[in-house]
């Protein structure tokens, strides 16, 4: 199912407002008036998150909802309705889907498509990117210690894990690598900031028990989406060096 690109914004039909949930303090203390209010505005993103094949962002679906409502608000009362359900609502960046519960995953198993495993080089340049973003090819190499082939970043750019954010503003102006929201979508993580901390990979195996004393973890940028300081956009010329836009036609 798709949505239209043109939806417009359903009026409240005048229906009956839900009774409040036993213990929910929050709906009872709001008037019936503003409790069918909520009420619709749950069900209408309810539909739109459904519909979407997609993530949708919460700029969009407070697009498609009248006007004053606490979009938020709306969302989290949605995903409570989901939260005992088998498929449950989740925040993905800064936008929401519909997922199957953690603990019914085992039942998709069979009709999951068998993904080829990352090499582990791969999986080292991934989580670089996830830490260090905005990170560029060279600093990549400085941290692993050895050269990464450009095959290495071309199969996470096709996984859509990994993007082109920007240009550094040093000379040669390499291009600046960081993570998109399906690395966020399949590593079930609501915002990059909830990457596993150094006790958390401690704790997994993942790093050894004693660390140097200078180790220190890189903590990813709350908004992986803004640009630092020392990085320019990529710009239709960019795009077409690096051979992510077809190059303009133009007429003699």
């Amino acid at each position: 199912m798709t949505e239209s690109a043109n939806a417009s914004v359903v009026p409240f039909p005048a229906v009956e407002a839900p009774a409040a949930e036993p213990g929910d303090a929050d709906t009872a203390l709001r008037n019936p008036a503003e409790r069918l209010q909520i009420a619709e505005a749950v069900r209408m993103a309810e539909a739109i998150v459904f519909a979407s094949a997609e993530p949708v962002a919460e700029k969009q679906i407070a697009q498609r909802l009248p006007d004053g409502l606490d979009i938020p608000a709306v969302m989290q009362e949605l995903q409570e309705i989901y939260a005992r359900r088998g498929v449950n609502l989740v925040r993905v960046g800064d936008a929401w889907a519909f997922r199957t519960a953690g603990d019914l995953a085992f039942l998709m198993s069979r009709d999951t498509v068998q993904q080829k495993k990352l090499s582990r080089a791969a999986l080292e340049v991934l989580a670089i990117i996830a830490y260090h973003q905005p990170v560029t090819r060279a600093e990549i190499e400085d941290i692993r210690g050895v050269e990464t082939s450009k095959g290495t970043l071309d199969t996470l750019m096709e996984t859509e894990w990994i993007r082109m954010r920007g240009r550094r503003r040093t000379p040669g102006r390499p291009v600046t690598y960081g993570t998109t929201d399906n690395f966020l979508d399949h590593f079930a993580l609501e915002e990059i900031r909830d990457l596993p901390g150094m006790e958390e990979l401690k704790g997994a195996g993942l790093l050894a028990a004693r660390m140097p004393a200078n180790f220190s973890m890189p903590v990813p940028p709350s908004d992986p989406d803004l640009l630092t300081e020392d990085e320019d956009p990529l710009t239709d010329v960019d795009l077409e060096e690096l051979g992510l836009l077809t190059p303009r036609v133009t007429d003699d």
